[in-house]
């Protein structure tokens, strides 16, 4: 038990640490987006590469901020089902969750999406825009990236369940210090 302890802690740290740093990739997009706004209507100048900039910046804040989004339970759930009830149907759901359907489509996203970046890096893909950026095959690894972190953070998660349900207290979510009256 001490050993997924240890694992759940290392990954919850580890996707809490690069949501930390993605998160301010969206102040630079925010900056870089006023600087194309200004460009193009105040001046009349527009760089493709600047406006494809903010886009891949917003495709790696998403894919890498996956993690930490479940991380802090901020993904999509039906909570009248599932806010109400005790910690233990919490980690059950949870745990169920993660085990039949998050890890299996993570699973599949991987498997379809390697070839796919293995191609790209390959022949060191870039933008398909005249003056876009190099690198596209970067951003594409962004993928199986995104599937590691949200993999990982699904084990956690599972993990994270099993010890609440064999008893171990200091893993329930910090609103349920208590269980519901």
């Amino acid at each position: 038990m001490k050993g997924l302890a240890t694992f759940v802690n290392l990954v919850d740290s580890l996707n809490e640490h690069i949501g930390r740093a993605v998160s301010w990739m969206t102040l630079l997009m925010v900056i870089i987006t006023f600087v194309v706004v200004v460009l193009r209507y105040v001046y009349a100048i527009g760089w493709v590469w600047l406006q494809e900039s903010y886009v891949w910046l917003h495709g790696i804040v998403f894919m890498l901020g996956a993690g930490y989004t479940l991380l802090h339970n901020g993904h999509v759930r039906v909570d009248i089902f599932y806010r109400p009830n005790s910690a233990r149907y919490k980690a059950w759901i949870d745990l169920c969750g993660a085990l039949v359907l998050l890890l299996p489509l993570v699973i599949v996203v991987f498997l379809v999406s390697f070839d796919y970046v293995a191609a790209s890096w390959a022949r060191l893909e870039e933008s398909r825009e005249a003056g876009g950026l190099p690198g596209l095959f970067l951003l594409k690894s962004v993928i199986l990236v995104f599937c590691a972190l949200i993999g990982l953070q699904g084990l956690s998660l599972a993990c994270r369940s099993f010890l609440v349900l064999t008893g171990h207290p200091e893993f329930k979510p910090e609103d349920e210090e208590t269980e519901p009256i």
